[in-house]
């Protein structure tokens, strides 16, 4: 299934949708989720917060939306954070650089390179406006911050560009407070916010967008001093260099070099192995290794781990080693210690950083588990159990002699604790189907046999096959088969 098919069902059944379509002013760039999305959103966080937060011990913080102008002074993204734009000299358009030169030319520019780059290609390619065929100004840097006004004064803020900087700024305090022991983990969900110059695909690329952030707190001098690099140093990888695409163990991407240590190693191989939970179909994932170019300002070393779907390779994570870059920045524009004790020896910590799209995720979970049953005229989305949006459908037959009540009896007896769906109307095949779609594991059919030995049927979404069992086995079927791995 292609994006067109992804999309369909995002809107048709509550996946997501336009905010303010109602209106034509709307704004491109905001999406929001409806009660399916919300329901997978959550549950892959939860699956999130088991495999990586938990797994360990790291702390998870909430941090402001809008944060003082000093945070992004000291973090260089009112310097730094920008998008190459060029604005044609006769419509007065506005373009991503980049991506304009990429789509008329298949020239590729990293969104980073210096700005002759771009002009330069777009004179030897004599590339014109897409809109009227008018020349273009020279290229630009366009911030991508929202700036917004605080109180009568309007002192100048921002809403976060991403969610680490809270991080940044809190650890003195955490650190403190939480007993804090390097290496450390803090994490954050939420929501940042970018001024695109040209969102497009939903969720693909947003002006306001989930993040799942992972900050590691680490002692540059250890870096290959993982005691629990053994849990993942047979966890297979692959890795895109600029020269070769390799295929190979934790173990082996450190041992020869394409990996620089066993900290960066390790968390690469939990993340893998979290997509692997999601549904995701790993052996179409990749850590790309990022050259100078391409990296975040902030960066000492970058992987982008990218997933092929049909609109072509995604990011979903950026992995970026961010050296002391952050936390030196924050303690001289602060004046503040940013120092910690790692056993005897005094610290300025380093930072691995695990920065994920949550939307994106979502996008590719959906786009990798959803298939055309041609055979049975149906349409799957074949979700793991626990990221399901709905668990199990309770149906019953008809809504005459008793089965409507009965139905509702055992809908109330399982509601609290799974998500079900209550359906009464309809034909019993069409609302197998309508299950099938949103990602429903069962569905479970009330008739007349049920009032006479309290059994009901079950019916597998995957296999599409049906059983005979007691209402009593409910509960503990739907729980083994939605418990998380």
């Amino acid at each position: 299934m292609n994006y067109e098919d992804v999309m369909k069902l995002a809107l048709e059944r509550g996946f997501y949708f336009p905010s303010c379509e109602i209106y034509p002013d709307a704004q491109a760039g905001f999406w929001e989720y409806g009660p399916s999305g919300v329901s997978l959103k959550n549950k892959f966080l939860e699956l999130w917060r088991r495999e990586l937060i938990r797994r360990d011990g790291m702390m998870e913080i909430d941090g402001s939306q809008i944060m003082s102008k000093s945070v992004f002074d000291a973090s260089g993204h009112l310097g730094n954070f920008a998008d190459p734009i060029i604005k044609c000299v006769k419509c007065k358009s506005t373009f991503r650089a980049d991506r304009t030169i990429a789509e008329i030319s298949k020239i590729e520019i990293p969104e980073s390179a210096d700005l002759e780059e771009f002009d330069n290609a777009i004179l030897k390619n004599n590339i014109k406006c897409p809109k009227c065929g008018g020349d273009f100004e020279n290229a630009k840097k366009f911030n991508m911050m929202f700036k917004v006004g605080i109180g009568p004064e309007e002192e100048p803020a921002y809403l976060r560009p991403e969610t680490c900087q809270s991080i940044f700024v809190d650890f003195p305090r955490l650190f403190k407070t939480m007993r804090g022991k390097l290496p450390l983990g803090i994490a954050q969900v939420g929501k940042s916010f970018r001024n695109e110059i040209s969102p497009r695909q939903s969720l693909l690329r947003l002006r306001e967008f989930y993040q799942a952030e992972i900050e590691v707190f680490c002692n540059p001098t250890k870096l290959d001093q993982m005691e629990n690099f053994s849990e993942i140093q047979d966890t297979v990888i692959r890795i895109l260099t600029s020269s070769e695409s390799v295929v190979m163990t934790c173990k082996e991407a450190v041992e020869t070099g394409i990996i620089p240590n066993k900290f960066v190693a390790y968390y690469l191989g939990i993340l893998t192995e979290f997509y692997d939970k999601t549904g995701i179909d790993i052996t179409k994932s990749r850590f790309r290794k990022l050259g100078n170019k391409e990296k975040a300002f902030y960066a000492q070393i970058a992987f982008d781990f990218e997933v092929e779907t049909t609109v072509g390779w995604l990011e979903l994570v950026a992995c970026n080693y961010r050296s002391d870059y952050d936390l030196s920045n924050h303690a001289k524009k602060s004046k503040e210690k940013f120092e910690v004790m790692d056993n005897d020896e005094k610290v300025l910590p380093h930072v691995f950083e695990i920065s994920m799209g949550i939307d994106r995720s979502l996008y590719t979970i959906l786009e990798h588990n959803l298939y055309d049953d041609k055979e049975h005229e149906r349409i799957v989305l074949s979700l793991k159990p626990y990221l399901s949006p709905i668990h199990v459908g309770i149906l019953s037959l008809v809504k005459k002699d008793g089965l409507k009540e009965k139905t509702d009896e055992i809908y109330l007896q399982i509601k609290r604790k799974y998500d079900a769906f209550l359906d009464h109307s309809g034909a019993i095949g069409r609302r197998y189907r309508r299950l099938d779609e949103v990602g429903a594991p069962f569905a479970v059919t009330v008739d007349h046999q049920t009032l006479q030995d309290g059994t009901v049927t079950i019916r597998k979404r995957d296999s599409m096959e049906q059983e005979r069992i007691k209402i009593s086995e409910l509960d503990s079927l739907i729980a083994e088969s939605t418990a998380y791995p």
